[in-house]
């Protein structure tokens, strides 16, 4: 195991990232795990949390199979190989995708209320997620966030496959992985403790219990 919980890849993550301190950055952290892990990374360089989310598209016969991935703002990348292997078209996913960016939006208001969204544009943006399997979805994320003109963005995980950090190096100025270990099969196979983080704790980590 490399980290006995999300709070110690939090602050093992924080301490990696001291040389952003001061700067005023944003994190956003993808929920929900992902809040947990962020939440000392903001305290620690002063910044400012607040979540982005980003939803895994699946096929319509089979959902947990990602078939693209959606942005808040309605950017969506494919997974071309999954949709030639299944014969699945864009038109296809349409519903699925409006789907998905209807719960992006029901979180969202879960778990921000009615606050604004933070002014990316000039800022130091740091996107934070307890780990990355494939990538597809927190690359949505990425191009999506690069249209807001951020100063400098930065993805820093705990732990990645090598495969996935290789595809996702060139969407960001700075890429903090912590741990790159194979076989990598799932996330949570190098957490002692990796239960699942409940909408309570989401909201209390932003402040809204």
């Amino acid at each position: 195991m490399l980290f006995q919980d999300r709070q110690d890849a939090g602050r093992q993550l924080a301490a990696a990232l001291q040389g952003y301190r001061g700067q005023d950055p944003v994190v956003l952290a993808v929920p929900r795990g992902g809040v947990i892990v962020a939440l000392p990374v903001a305290r620690a360089l002063d910044g400012e949390l607040d979540l982005l989310i980003p939803r895994k598209v699946g096929l319509p016969a089979n959902p947990e199979l990602a078939a693209a991935a959606v942005a808040p703002d309605g950017t969506v990348l494919y997974n071309h190989r999954v949709l030639q292997a299944y014969n699945v078209t864009l038109a296809d996913l349409k519903g699925a995708i409006e789907d998905e960016l209807t719960e992006i939006k029901r979180r969202q208001a879960l778990y921000r209320g009615s606050r604004l969204y933070p002014d990316l544009r000039g800022r130091l943006v740091i996107v934070v997620d307890d780990g990355i399997a494939t990538g597809l979805t927190i690359a949505a994320a990425l191009t999506s966030l690069r249209s807001k003109k951020p100063r400098r963005l930065v993805l820093a995980v705990p732990v990645a496959p090598p495969e996935s950090l290789t595809t996702l190096e060139p969407l960001v100025d700075d890429l903090l992985c912590l741990a790159s270990p194979e076989p990598f099969y799932a996330v949570g196979q190098f957490y002692e403790d990796f239960r699942q983080v409940t909408d309570t704790e989401v909201r209390a980590c932003l402040g809204l219990n």
